[in-house]
């Protein structure tokens, strides 16, 4: 059974360069294994990760423990869980949303100020802006 999760974070410490690649390259190298893709976005200035994970339910939980569990992240809170019949972010192991390409017009759509806080925002508002950050190509990295 495939399901979708959706969470929220608040970085532990900022996130720099290569906090997000010890989070990326080891996701990019275990998830296909687990059958888990997504995308990660991460807001170094105020310090927010966004993440979608899909895949087998028990996979999914497991890796979400992992994650509630991991000291680079506080406040985890689970913003969505659902089962699903197709995958949205089958294209990624885990795909990452180039924050430099980012317009605000396009947070300002979905949220009351332009910048990235899903804690201020419905849960179906934090996924458009993700499958619309998909479709504009603001998506990047290998699947």
């Amino acid at each position: 059974m495939l399901v979708r999760l959706l969470y929220a974070s608040r970085a532990a410490v900022p996130p720099d360069a290569e906090t997000l690649q010890g989070i990326l390259r080891p996701s990019r190298l275990n998830n296909p294994a687990q059958g888990i893709t997504g995308v990660l976005c991460v807001c170094s200035a105020s310090g927010v990760y966004l993440q979608v994970l899909e895949g087998g339910r028990g996979a999914v939980n497991r890796l979400y423990q992992r994650i509630v569990t991991d000291r680079r992240h506080g406040d985890v809170e689970l913003l969505s869980y659902e089962e699903i019949v197709e995958r949205r972010f089958n294209g990624w192991a885990m795909g990452q949303v180039d924050m430099s390409r980012l317009n605000p017009a396009l947070l300002l759509k979905y949220s009351e100020k332009p910048r990235l806080d899903p804690f201020a925002m419905p849960a179906s508002a934090s996924m458009a802006l993700l499958l619309e950050l998909m479709a504009t190509a603001s998506v990047v990295g290998s699947p």
